[in-house]
């Protein structure tokens, strides 16, 4: 398990930095969702099957989008030709530098607190409890009305679509 744990994780530090060295939009989209892939199959490792599900799912239905509007609005074909990623190197690399390294230090530094008992039984459940409290079901119908909402809007927007010239 352990192994596999450590797979994801070195394929989702490998491919998160292969999103800013490689040089093309459709090449570091698919990198991106490479590392949130393996970001989604560690929660599933740790038995947080609801939230890996949804980080995958997310993910990857994002990420698709991304694509296809790639495809349909950008000037270089599919975003596949030559182009540079990133603006300003030199002060990117300090201010990532700076954050990192404070990163770095809170972790180590921070007096991390002792496990009190043992994890619970259902850890999505604990977490949705422990998030929300006793408002889960409320926000459980609220996200569906948002859903709804949100499909509602799209297609009252697009009343012809998009050929209706």
């Amino acid at each position: 398990m352990s192994v596999v744990f450590w797979g994801l994780a070195v394929l989702a530090v490998a491919a998160g930095v292969s999103v800013f060295v490689v040089d093309s939009m459709a090449r570091a989209t698919f990198a991106l969702l490479a590392s949130l892939l393996a970001v989604g199959g560690t929660f599933l490792l740790i038995d947080l099957r609801y939230l890996g599900v949804l980080i995958i799912l997310m993910m990857v239905m994002e990420m698709l989008v991304m694509a296809v509007f790639m495809i349909m609005f950008m000037m270089n074909p599919a975003g596949l030709m030559p182009m540079t990623m990133v603006h300003n190197k030199r002060g990117a690399a300090i201010i990532a530098g700076v954050v990192f390294v404070s990163l770095a230090a809170g972790a180590l530094l921070a007096p991390w607190p002792r496990r009190a008992g043992r994890p619970p039984a259902d850890p999505t459940h604990a977490l949705g409890l422990s998030i929300m409290g006793p408002k889960m079901l409320v926000m459980m119908v609220i996200g569906v009305a948002i859903l709804a909402t949100m499909i509602s809007t799209v297609v009252l927007a697009t009343h012809r679509g998009r050929y209706d010239r």
